[in-house]
């Protein structure tokens, strides 16, 4: 590009028809009216304005103009005949030289030599200063990636950023990512395969998008780059050298009219030294606004990629392998994770097979009620927002909330009625024994009747049978309010005069002793008036609370997941301060323990798989937690998000995608 020398219309320079001598013909020579503007020069080209008071003074005022100027081009002031001396509004500290029209032609030719000297010094220099610019804004953005990349753990998400910081940094119109297939080491998969996980294309954003493998061999372009570990820098992928083993594959070109030249391959190897996969950039542009629609736009905008090309995206593919190692390992320990709590949910539910499936539910519940208030606009919890960490925390503390029943006895944990099985079944023996001494009884009485009249034997007969039968129905119906007394309730209810009436008879045991039907310790059991425990029954069942925060305390959990055994341990408070253990209150209990709360109560109650109680139809369930709400136990709020989001009905949608 040749130097611009750019003068007054009509100006010369000296007497000398050429006072740039045989250089001349290098040189441009531009005559302009007017002052040009800073930003009508090419900063690339070396320029030198020759500064009369013509053009001085169609600037007008406007001295910023001059200034603007004197970055873009180097100034030579000119001035009358015989005047050496640049006048007073001249900008002397902005010129790098000044003539007088006459001057003599070494003197000019000098004068303009040493300018435009100086104009290429300039062009150089704002050169050097725009690559190191760029340098510093090429690292500042590695860096900024590199920071990116190690906070994101979500693999889709890693993908989308290393692909699309890779053409930034590029100007690529187009791009794709490629990760090596992960093999178990116990399982023999075969050969090695690349997965095509991503694409973006600038020119054809809605492409349809589908996985598929490609083998890591020399076949594939992406194949070459992960077998051989070297990148691949390509200016036309369509003249390929004739002994290249690889070949691009033309049929997204041909099925979506699109034209791919020039190409970045470059295999991402992790700090093993082991390739995680490729990504792959495809037409670099000159203007990274440009949208590829035509050949003859691809012919005007596409370059080849170069050396910083390479460099810079050789260094980000370093980091980007190293992103994800670490996602994929975060994947082996989540899945670690989930065994861990799925075999811990299988250990409850092996010691109390009749709640099986509660943890889970429970757990389907509260993540809802969650998800629904994290869309809350309103309210008291309209602020209140969850992270996918913060939920997959809280359906691990659901999962894991009762881990601690492996604490309590399981004939404790598994009580069906209010009496243990071989209790009612002693007393079931007592009343069998005292419909035998009625057996006897009558026997004897009949006996003693056949020895005296047979008239009266008759007579007396029937009154005697009658009088047995009334004994037995008599002892019939005081058993059957004992197996009725012995079933569980939900709710406080019902009087206990019959069973008190029962333990008023006796039966006479093997030893002679006369012994009541009913025990003292059987009767205090019969009249639990709700559930089916007594208080030392009930205060190990509440042990298990404890239980569960003393074993969940005890796990190195991750900073995402650290909140999990105080969620979990209040689970049984209330709000009003009467639940277990500690009966804590109010804000004391974190929010998604209400909610946990809320879920725990409404499975407890609708669960149609707990034998020593029926199964609570949905309405009254829903009335027993309002009444609970209602007396300062349950969070209102919530449960009225849980009601209104009929967040319940997860659980059928749940059962019908097991099915």
């Amino acid at each position: 590009m040749k130097p611009l020398l750019i003068l007054a219309s009509g100006r010369t320079l000296s007497t000398s028809p050429s006072p740039l001598g045989r250089r001349e013909d290098d040189i441009e020579v531009r005559r302009v009216p007017v002052l040009p503007t800073a930003a009508s020069l090419d900063p690339e080209r070396p320029t030198v304005l020759v500064l009369d008071r013509a053009l001085l003074q169609s600037a007008g005022s406007d001295s910023r103009r001059i200034e603007e100027l004197a970055r873009a081009a180097v100034l030579v002031g000119i001035g009358d005949a015989s005047e050496h001396e640049p006048p007073a509004d001249f900008p002397v500290e902005l010129l790098t030289g000044y003539l007088p029209s006459d001057a003599a032609v070494g003197a000019t030719m000098a004068m303009l030599r040493g300018a435009l000297r100086h104009a290429a010094t300039q062009v150089g220099e704002r050169r050097a200063v725009a690559a190191e610019e760029q340098r510093h804004r090429e690292l500042t953005e590695l860096s900024s990636v590199g920071v990116a990349l190690s906070t994101e753990r979500d693999l889709t998400t890693l993908l989308q950023i290393i692909l699309s910081q890779a053409r930034r940094l590029t100007t690529s119109d187009a791009g794709s990512v490629y990760l090596v297939e992960r093999r178990a080491p116990s399982v023999d998969q075969g050969p090695a395969a690349l997965r095509f996980k991503l694409a973006q294309n600038d020119t054809l954003p809605s492409l349809p998008f589908s996985e598929f493998t490609v083998p890591v061999d020399h076949t594939s372009l992406a194949g070459y780059a992960a077998a051989t570990g070297e990148p691949l820098v390509i200016g036309d992928v369509y003249r390929l050298p004739s002994d290249a083993t690889y070949r691009q594959n033309r049929s997204f070109d041909e099925k979506f009219g699109y034209h791919t030249r020039s190409m970045l391959v470059i295999p991402m190897r992790s700090h093993r030294d082991e390739i995680v996969g490729v990504l792959q950039l495809i037409n670099r542009k000159r203007d990274a606004t440009a949208r590829l629609t035509s050949v003859e736009a691809v012919d005007r905008e596409v370059q080849p990629f170069d050396d910083r090309c390479l460099e810079l995206v050789s260094a980000l593919a370093s980091q980007a392998a190293v992103s994800i190692e670490n996602s994929w390992l975060y994947e082996d320990i989540e899945r670690l994770f989930e065994g861990f709590v799925t075999a811990a949910v299988t250990a409850i539910e092996s010691r109390d097979p009749t709640t099986s499936g509660h943890s889970s539910r429970v757990a389907t519940l509260t993540v809802g009620l969650a998800e629904v208030v994290d869309r809350a606009g309103d309210g008291p919890y309209r602020d209140v927002r969850f992270s996918r960490e913060q939920l997959r925390e809280l359906r691990y503390a659901g999962l894991l909330h009762d881990f601690g029943k492996v604490g309590v006895r399981e004939q404790v944990l598994v009580k069906q009625k209010k009496l243990y099985g071989h209790e009612l079944e002693i007393i079931k023996h007592r009343f069998a024994q005292r419909m035998r001494d009625l057996d006897v009884a009558f026997e004897q009485e009949r006996a003693t009747l056949l020895l005296g009249d047979r008239t009266s034997y008759e007579r007396c007969l029937p009154e005697l049978a009658a009088a047995r039968e009334r004994g037995r129905e008599h002892l019939r119906d005081r058993f059957a309010a004992i197996v009725k007394a012995n079933e569980p309730t939900v709710l406080a209810e019902g009087a206990f005069d019959h069973l008190k009436a029962a333990q008023q008879m006796t039966y006479v045991d093997f030893d002679g002793a006369e012994r009541p039907l009913l025990e003292e310790s059987e009767l205090a059991f019969l009249m639990i008036r709700r559930g089916n425990l007594d208080e030392r029954e009930r205060r190990e069942i509440e042990s298990h609370v404890t239980h569960t925060f003393r074993f969940l305390e005890q796990i190195p959990w991750t900073r995402e997941l650290r909140d999990i055994p105080r969620i979990a341990f209040g689970h049984h408070e209330k709000l009003n301060g009467r639940g277990y253990p500690r009966g804590v209150a109010g804000e004391d209990i974190p929010v998604q323990t209400r909610m946990m709360t809320i879920s725990d109560i409404y499975d407890a109650l609708t669960a149609a798989d707990r034998p020593y109680k029926k199964a609570v139809p949905l309405e009254r369930a829903l009335d027993i937690l309002h009444m609970e709400a209602k007396d300062g136990m349950l969070d209102q709020h919530l449960l009225d998000a849980f009601v209104q989001a009929r967040v319940f009905e997860r659980l059928a949608s749940e059962s019908e995608l097991g099915a």
